[in-house]
């Protein structure tokens, strides 16, 4: 490339010169194109994980109980379609879950107009009493 320096009168002198310098583009694209080279170990970085092999010989296991307190919505509360009537045969049937060495599932199922009190009354007293396995289920009711 070369570089046009006035003459010092002529017919060049009174142009303007409209040439793009290019030279630092050409220095940003290659700062760019590094920075890309050097990140791109970063992205492609993977972790290795030991899965565990399949055992055929193992049994299937057994799929767990289930037992199911509907709490309705004036905090009416039904243990497998069965109402219970008062907080004290909760707290033993619950109990009585608790006790067995393999709990049952524990699945908790709220209707959508029940108060929070209801709810939290069953929950603390499972908790309490030492249910470890227990869920809130039918949460696709409370989207709309």
């Amino acid at each position: 490339m070369g570089m046009n320096v006035g003459s010092g009168g002529g017919e060049e002198s009174g142009e303007v010169m409209v040439d793009i310098n290019t030279t630092p583009l050409i220095d940003v694209m290659l700062v760019l194109l590094i920075m890309f080279i050097i990140t791109i170990p970063i992205q492609t970085h993977a972790v290795k994980m030991n899965m565990p092999v399949p055992n055929n010989a193992a049994p299937p296991p057994v799929p767990p109980t289930i037992i199911r307190i509907d709490l309705d919505f004036d905090g009416t509360i039904g243990w497998n379609g069965e109402i219970i009537p008062d907080r004290a045969t909760l707290e033993s049937r619950l109990q009585q879950v608790a006790a067995e060495p393999d709990q049952p599932e524990v699945h908790l199922r709220p209707n959508k107009l029940v108060t929070y009190k209801y709810v939290a009354m069953v929950m603390a007293s499972a908790q309490r009493l030492g249910v470890t396995k227990i869920g809130i289920v039918g949460n696709e009711q409370f989207l709309n």
